[in-house]
């Protein structure tokens, strides 16, 4: 090999290095970026998490709601039809 040769060839090797770092530079760039991207779904995860778990409490608390006010109803509707008959009887017994 002459020294033509070698001159070529080590700048070819020294191109290839530098175009490994400057593709590893990249790699680096873009796994941060996978990070930084990884990080805010874990976030929003929770997030979601979170409010999903205030949505099951406030369907618990509802729940109960309309359970007292079933029971409440069941009470009270016979009460207003016994006191409807008892208006109504005392309505036509003056007739």
């Amino acid at each position: 090999m002459n020294s033509q040769d070698l001159t070529s060839l080590t700048a070819l090797l020294e191109q290839i290095r530098d175009n490994q770092r400057q593709q590893l530079a990249h790699q680096e760039s873009a796994l941060a970026l996978q990070r930084e991207q990884y990080e805010l779904v874990k976030k929003q995860q929770e997030r979601v998490e979170r409010i999903q778990d205030r949505a099951e409490l406030l369907q618990a608390k509802s729940a109960q709601l309309v359970s007292g006010s079933r029971k409440v109803l069941a009470v009270i509707l016979p009460i207003i039809a016994a006191l409807l008959i008892y208006l109504t009887w005392l309505m036509f017994r003056r007739f």
